[in-house]
């Protein structure tokens, strides 16, 4: 993948996330979203820094600016969208919510990762911007099922999911490397047809039959 390539990706995912912000009427929503840049890179790594507790042993983010700078290169590539979800009031970044390995034709899915950062934590602001998501993978995305991977032991992230809708669909060993160790993660999944989300056409990867 090219340089130009990178930024087209961006510029698409900059554009689908307008589009679908623009078709919002509720005025009371106290979140917005927009995808990782890099101009975010100071405040995003402040954030983490200032979150490492909150985020330890569950999950593991950039935390220099080399690492920023190979993350943000990740969400460069197609299949791949990083989102933070930002105070409407202020735009401080409060959480981040990922969509990662989207598959298109007869599976149309995306798997989450999400985060909320500590000077935020607390306030609900995450479950509006996962709420947001979830709509933006269905209606502007055009996805099927989202799926989100949770240890066990984090509590606060199962409850968001709940929230959320998600569904609980079984239980993988050692699924993931995180913190030194395979852990052991409970696997949640949404389907576009279990949300009340605009109509919209499949997409065009889907095959006819």
């Amino acid at each position: 993948m090219t340089q130009n390539d990178g930024i087209q990706a961006v510029r698409e995912t900059e554009a689908a996330v307008e589009a679908f912000l623009a078709g919002q009427t509720d005025d009371s929503r106290r979140v917005t979203l927009r995808p990782l840049a890099a101009g975010d890179q100071s405040e995003f790594l402040d954030l983490v820094n200032t979150s490492a507790e909150l985020h330890h042993p569950w999950m593991s983010l950039p935390s220099t600016p080399r690492e920023f700078q190979t993350y943000l290169a990740r969400y460069e590539q197609p299949g791949e969208e990083s989102l933070l979800v930002c105070l409407r009031s202020t735009g401080a970044i409060a959480g981040m919510v990922n969509i990662n390995s989207i598959i298109r034709g007869r599976f149309q899915n995306g798997s989450l990762g999400y985060a909320a950062f500590a000077p935020t934590a607390g306030q609900g602001y995450m479950s509006e911007g996962l709420d947001l998501v979830v709509r933006y993978a269905f209606e502007q995305l055009r996805l099927h099922r989202l799926e989100a991977q949770i240890q066990p032991g984090n509590h606060a992230s199962l409850k968001l999911i709940r929230r959320s809708g998600f569904h609980q669909e079984g239980y993988s060993p050692e699924l993931l490397f995180i913190d030194g160790a395979w852990r052991d993660h409970e696997r949640w999944a949404l389907i576009s047809t279990m949300v009340d989300i605009a109509p919209t056409a499949p997409h065009p990867t889907l095959p006819e039959r």
